[in-house]
């Protein structure tokens, strides 16, 4: 339990939330749904980065928005993991938040006692043996690597790693797995009914759209609406942010962390009647290609990759680079809370006359911790039947 700075500790999640939305700019032309966890990704580059050096260490460190020097920025990840999952969280009855790291290594090869210890000291994340150099061993690991990411999952996120991935070149491989489970602190009415949502095409489909009236968080600006959800136990919420009408791609342009803050600082309490599609998918990201284009192809780079902090060139002369990026996620949203809840939802729905907000059309929305800021999950729905 490292003693971090308070400014040192908003530094680190300032720059965590900067790198989310960047990552979300350089991805949204992708067709369809998207979701991915930035602090997934963040916790697992930055394991990289405590063995990058010289230029390569310098565009991480400009990607991922990282202001603090190295001896600083571990220890602030380490900090930031506990406030995130503080001892015995996972035991409070309808909300769980895990998030775990592991490094899998090759067998003999020279990787440096320093780096370990950062990795096991700041992550959590021990050195577990394995043999990728020869054919059946390395499909071993793979599938020991797949097992665990599955099991910190509840076996939500199968065969991480593809059959195609790892080679007899392959020396190191890092994995995070952050899981979440929440039932809403107001639930839903626990039936749906079909209604409309409108298609970025035109066309309109029917979908299962779930409905709640309580007291909720509302803001409206430029261009949008939004809500904030909370869990149980009103740390973790959803904030759900629903474009005009043909406003999607002018929202998406202008998400970032400064629009996040602007929302979050309008929010006001009203009684809302809440229309939300029911949705769930899941999430592929090669993100090779993508960081490399956002400012560091040195570390893909086979000759210029500077990962030195990791070995020791003196015993191993050939050059580790990183190879593959790959990122898998899952969501899925429903109408889940207890029997009480729900009743008192319903009981609700006599009172006075709401403001309405309907999300029948493309939106974006985003799982954040209130307490530290944190962004752990990015999403955009324009087809909630897919």
């Amino acid at each position: 339990a490292p003693a971090v700075a308070e400014d040192t500790f908003s530094a680190l999640v300032s720059g965590n939330n900067a790198f989310a939305f960047d990552l979300y700019q350089a991805i949204r032309g992708q067709e369809g749904n998207l979701f991915y966890s930035p602090y997934s990704i963040s916790i697992a580059l930055t394991m990289t980065y405590a063995g990058a050096r010289g230029e390569t260490g310098r565009q991480m460190a400009d990607v991922l928005h990282y202001t603090l020097p190295q001896d600083q920025l571990h220890p602030a990840f380490n900090a930031l993991d506990l406030r995130l999952v503080p001892p015995g969280q996972q035991d409070e009855p309808g909300f769980r938040l895990n998030v775990a790291n592991s490094t899998w290594g090759q067998d003999g090869f020279p990787f440096l006692a320093d780096y370990l210890d950062t990795i096991a000291v700041n992550y959590g994340a021990g050195l577990r043996l394995v043999d990728f150099a020869s054919d059946g061993k390395r499909e071993e690991a793979r599938q020991a690597i797949n097992r665990w990411v599955s099991d910190e999952t509840e076996g939500k996120i199968k065969d991480l790693i593809p059959q195609d991935v790892l080679n007899a070149y392959t020396r190191l491989v890092l994995a995070n797995a952050v899981y979440f489970k929440g039932e809403w602190q107001e639930p839903f009415f626990p039936r749906s009914a079909d209604g409309e949502f409108h298609l970025r095409s035109g066309e309109t489909i029917t979908v299962p759209m779930m409905s709640r009236r309580a007291q909720t968080r509302y803001a409206q600006g430029e261009g949008y609406q939004a809500v904030e959800l909370p869990y149980k136990g009103d740390r973790i919420r959803m904030v759900i942010v629903l474009p005009d009408e043909g406003g999607l791609e002018a929202l998406e342009q202008s998400l970032d962390g400064e629009l996040l803050d602007t929302i979050v600082a309008d929010f006001e309490t009203k009684d809302v009647k809440l229309y939300l599609p029911k949705f769930d998918y899941e999430a592929d990201l090669k993100l090779e290609k993508t960081l490399a284009e956002m400012g560091m192809p040195d570390a893909f780079d086979r000759e210029k990759a500077d990962l030195s902090g990791m070995y020791d060139r003196a015993k191993e002369p050939r050059n580790l680079f990183l190879s593959h990026v790959i990122h898998k996620a899952f969501v899925a949203v429903d109408e889940k809370g207890t029997e009480a809840a729900a009743a008192t939802g319903i009981v609700a729905e006599i009172v006075s006359q709401p403001f309405e907000v309907r999300v029948d059309r493309p939106f974006t929305f985003l799982i954040r911790d209130s307490e530290t800021g944190t962004v752990l999950f990015v999403g955009r729905v324009v087809d909630p039947s897919r």
